[in-house]
């Protein structure tokens, strides 16, 4: 196969005769083929691949989108920010599979915007990223998504523009399974949040504080960086290794600080199905509900051999479903912030009683914790078993000083594509020579961990470790592939997987 060429190679030879700034628009909206050896988002085959999901007489459903300036009441802190909704994540979106999703949004940001779809392995052209798959929403602009969706599932939304995820641009897509109705008394949808934006710092600060350590150990305002001297706090895990960059003032759980929680009341003896997103940009979660076992039945959509446990570990951008049986009383919902001080509440009522204090610690916190990783998944997703056509050896590198995240050695503008064919079995091996845990996310697919485990869309790779994954290369594009560390993906760590023409 002829060599591919890397964006920035071939957008410097387009600047050769129309400016590097026209080269960078022209090459993005050419369908964000960067080689045009590669499968775009405008490709017929794109088309064909979603007028083949498409059924007659699918249900439309429609909903409107409209990020925008807010102010948010944490539960105490008022906070001026960016978001979907007056308060706590976006609106809830439903659809059932084969569904046809129509999502438009109205952009009242000051700046350009995108929405992606995280885990829906939807038409590359509605993947909503900003160069590649899509034009960014420019301030005062509309655009339109709509897509068939293929898989029931927990999955959420948020902008791939910059580091717009760590602000309140965030909401959660659920796709109802009707085989699975039934199954439980009552849902709840559950989202964990680390935030700073308006409690004297943004994410773009943040971000200019992170690139501006350079080689000579200035800290650029920041305190919390993991490896740091001089007193800083130094965020590590015996389960992760190098936890995070981000000391953050808060940890929410949908929308509100531990003084003032979200309350779910039932009855005792009810089976609650929890959808738990961690939409969170630089923190992982270990989540427990005091006085009770958790039974996960689902990882990023799909199902799993249901297994029980105390507590689980979860990364940025995984989710996870959960059944408990509740108890009598109250309880606290804790999502302690991994490696870090810090937790987010919310409170499970069942009967009379105070409920938690904000820094209650359960029991079951210290006791068996699962990695969403480690899971087996259920007989019925099970990817079948095949040698694989194709490998692609992911070295995740990088460090804090400079503040540089790469793939393979090279940052996202200088990278090579992983470039695969259309049918066939992929492997990706994540290998993570840094000290920091690193949760990767693939676009447009879900990937198995390999010798039989879950299927997934993010994995966590903690330092030191390989983690092996294999796809099935059936869905064309363009597609990123990067850590949902969102500082560590605008900073370089991420690639992108193509489909050869």
């Amino acid at each position: 196969m002829p060599p591919t060429i890397s964006r920035r190679r071939l957008l410097a030879g387009i600047a050769g005769t129309v400016g590097l700034a026209g080269a960078a628009g022209a090459a993005a909206w050419a369908g964000g083929a960067f080689d045009p050896r590669l499968v775009g988002p405008h490709d017929p085959l794109v088309a064909r691949t979603e007028a083949a999901r498409r059924r007659p007489g699918a249900t439309t459903v429609t909903a409107r989108l409209h990020p925008r300036p807010v102010r948010h009441d944490l539960g105490g802190p008022v906070v001026t920010t960016w978001g979907y909704a007056d308060s706590g994540p976006g609106p809830l979106l439903r659809a059932r599979p084969g569904d046809l999703l129509r999502v438009e949004v109205t952009n009242d940001l000051p700046v350009s915007t995108s929405v992606h779809w995280h885990g829906v392995a939807l038409r590359n052209d509605m993947d909503g990223v900003p160069g590649v798959t899509q034009r960014p929403i420019a301030a005062g602009g509309r655009y339109t998504y709509e897509f068939t969706v293929p898989d029931p599932g927990t999955y959420f939304y948020h902008p791939h523009s910059g580091v717009q995820l760590d602000r309140a641009l965030y909401g959660v897509l659920v796709v109802d399974d009707p085989a699975e109705a039934g199954d439980h008394d009552q849902e709840w949808v559950v989202v964990l949040d680390d935030w700073v934006d308006g409690t004297g710092r943004t994410p773009d600060d943040v971000l200019a504080a992170l690139t501006s350590m350079g080689g000579h150990g200035s800290m650029g305002g920041m305190a919390g960086m993991p490896g740091m001297s001089g007193g800083m706090e130094l965020m590590t895990s015996p389960l992760l290794g190098g936890a995070g960059d981000v000391a953050y003032p808060h940890q929410l759980v949908n929308g509100r600080v531990p003084a003032a929680p979200v309350t779910l009341t039932g009855r005792p003896g009810q089976r609650v199905r929890i959808r738990l997103v961690n939409a969170a940009s630089d923190t992982a979660y270990r989540v427990a509900l005091s006085g009770h076992r958790l039974t996960v039945t689902h990882t990023d959509g799909f199902p799993v051999v249901p297994t029980d446990t105390d507590s689980l570990l979860l990364g940025m951008g995984e989710r996870v479903d959960l059944l408990v049986r509740l108890g009598d009383g109250v309880f606290g919902l804790v999502a302690a912030a991994e490696g870090k001080t810090g937790q987010g509440l919310a409170v499970v009522r069942t009967g009379a009683g105070d409920p938690p204090p904000p820094a209650v610690r359960p029991a079951e916190l210290d006791r068996q914790v699962r990695n969403t990783g480690t899971l087996r998944a259920a007989a019925q997703v099970a990817l079948p078993r095949r040698r694989p056509d194709r490998t692609h050896r992911l070295v995740l590198g990088g460090g804090m000083m400079p503040y540089r995240w790469t793939v393979n050695g090279a940052t996202w503008d200088d990278a090579d594509p992983l470039v695969v064919g259309h049918g066939e079995r992929v492997r990706l091996e994540f290998v993570n020579t840094t000290t920091m845990f690193h949760p990767m996310h693939v676009h447009g697919h879900t990937f198995a961990v390999a010798g039989g485990g879950a299927r997934k869309d993010t994995v966590i790779v903690t330092p030191g470790r390989t983690v092996a994954v294999e796809l099935d290369a059936v869905n064309p594009g363009r597609w990123m592939t990067h850590c949902h560390n969102v500082y560590h993906a605008e900073t370089g760590m991420m690639v992108d997987l193509a489909y050869r023409a």
